[in-house]
């Protein structure tokens, strides 16, 4: 009967125990990231007779199986897909910890951080390389209101976003030059700078997809036009000099002499968007250069009246590959800014990926002004795919990218509450995880809690609860009994 009372006893214990697990895992229903627990029993130790004598548990165990994915539509949330957990890092002592509550924010310090101030941890960009017309302006400024380009280019070695902007040409562009030696005007040159940002625009999106190529630079056609056997035939204003350029018939009228009549051929040469004429009037030629780095031009039909002329290709275009593609096409781009009086600037921020296995980790920033990317403080942040984006306006720059760790023992994760985990030994060293999982932009796992499996544990441990309280009356009863027989 004593025996029959502590078997009671244990089981009220128990399935107490098991009732504050169970009742956890509900109450948690909503709970980011939240892991269910199993409560687990085993019997206690049998004596003579093959009686036993209760009930005990065994071990409370957290489920770590996925939990759904849902679309919050906020802008820091971040669900993890697959194995892992975000890395934080507590402010004041350094401690780090593990969870897979991805309900960010970012602090007041510029940082991002969870609801309770924890860093979170990830990889962080070089310092970005300018390339700027002025040493004056080293990131974006109010002087640079006009948008360029903005690139996003991404392998296996880096995440890289190549940015730029320049000032307003169009105020600043005037007529420059001598006549036969590249004359431009100002539409000219507003259209050269048009002709070569468009290009500028397709070899970063060129670069994009032939990032891991070797770096060669790109070349420009240049085309000599010889016109000295027929040169002495203009002599008064029905004679020519022509050129069919891209279709485009490019004819001087003979103008007082023959050096003025160059000079004019080469400048309307030049007014052509993209294009350059010069001219050497002693040996009657004229040199037609692309501005535009690989670009291929029909030059045909040279001729004086009807006398053709030759038609000599001096350098031939070539792409180039990889990151030369850009440098030239850039530098052609810049010169043809500053040629209309304007400002150019470039910024390149990249994050290494060669060593994001071995996990070195640090705080996101997520102030431009602090990253020296803008004058400006705040950005729009992105989050895509775990990597973190600031833009300015229509410049987009990447500036972290938030890194997950595996165990290779779940089990062995110590929680902490506040949905933390803290590593252990038992667990075993952090593993990179970001080859083995999805991180969801503006989503979370929800708590994997099932709840009509939680209601029916509950239901039975309080019948188990309930059960148990009987056998305690019960055995009680019965040596009430027993001890009244003795009376």
């Amino acid at each position: 009967m004593i025996r029959g009372m502590w078997n009671g006893f244990s089981g009220i214990n128990t399935f107490d125990r098991a009732i504050s697990a169970e009742s956890n895992n509900s109450t948690n229903t909503n709970t980011p990231g939240y892991k269910s627990t199993d409560v687990r029993f085993e019997d206690m130790m049998y004596q003579s007779g093959q009686v036993g004598t209760g009930t005990q548990i065994e071990g409370i165990y957290k489920r770590f199986h996925q939990g759904d994915i849902r679309n919050t539509g906020h802008t820091y949330d971040v669900g993890i897909e697959g194995p892992g957990y975000f890395m934080l890092t507590e402010p004041s002592t350094g401690e780090r910890f593990y969870s897979r509550a991805g309900n960010f924010q970012m602090g007041s310090d510029g940082l991002l951080q969870t609801p309770d101030g924890l860093h979170v941890q990830g990889l962080t960009p070089q310092a970005p390389t300018v390339i700027t017309t002025n040493n004056n302006y080293t990131q974006l400024s109010k002087i640079h209101e006009r948008f360029v380009a903005s690139e996003t280019i991404g392998n296996a070695n880096f995440i890289q976003t190549i940015n730029a902007r320049v000032s307003d040409y169009t105020k600043t562009a005037e007529a420059s030059g001598t006549s036969g030696e590249g004359l431009k005007s100002k539409s000219a040159k507003i259209a050269d700078v048009e002709a070569l940002m468009a290009d500028y625009k397709d070899k970063l999106s060129l670069y994009r997809t032939t990032s891991t190529a070797a770096s060669t630079p790109s070349t420009n056609q240049i085309t000599s036009l010889d016109f000295t056997s027929y040169i002495n035939e203009l002599n008064d204003p029905n004679d020519f000099i022509k050129i069919n350029i891209d279709n485009f018939e490019i004819r001087q009228q003979f103008d007082t002499s023959v050096d003025k009549t160059m000079r004019l051929f080469a400048d309307k040469i030049s007014e052509i968007k993209g294009m350059k004429g010069t001219v050497d009037t002693t040996l009657g030629r004229v040199t037609v250069e692309s501005m535009v780095p690989a670009k291929e031009v029909q030059i045909y039909d040279a001729a004086v009246n009807d006398k053709a002329a030759s038609v000599n290709q001096v350098q031939n275009q070539s792409l180039g590959t990889g990151y030369g593609v850009v440098e030239s096409s850039r530098t052609a781009l810049q010169a043809a800014i500053q040629a209309a009086g304007g400002e150019f600037i470039e910024i390149t921020s990249s994050i290494p990926l060669a060593n994001q296995a071995n996990l070195q980790v640090n705080n996101i920033n997520m102030k431009l002004a602090d990253l020296n990317l803008s004058e400006f403080t705040f950005g729009t942040v992105t989050i895509e795919e775990g990597v973190v984006y600031l833009s300015d306006s229509d410049n987009k720059f990447v500036v972290g990218k938030i890194q997950t760790a595996f165990f290779r023992n779940d089990q062995g994760l110590d929680a902490e509450g506040n949905n933390l985990y803290s590593a252990t030994d038992e667990a075993g060293n952090p593993q990179y995880a970001g080859n083995i999982n999805t991180l969801h932009s503006k989503s979370l796992e929800v708590s994997n809690t099932n709840n009509t499996e939680t209601l029916t544990n509950l239901l039975t441990y309080q019948k188990a609860f309930e059960a148990n309280s009987k056998s305690i009356s019960t055995a009680d009863e019965l040596l009430r009994t027993a001890i009244n027989l003795r009376k």
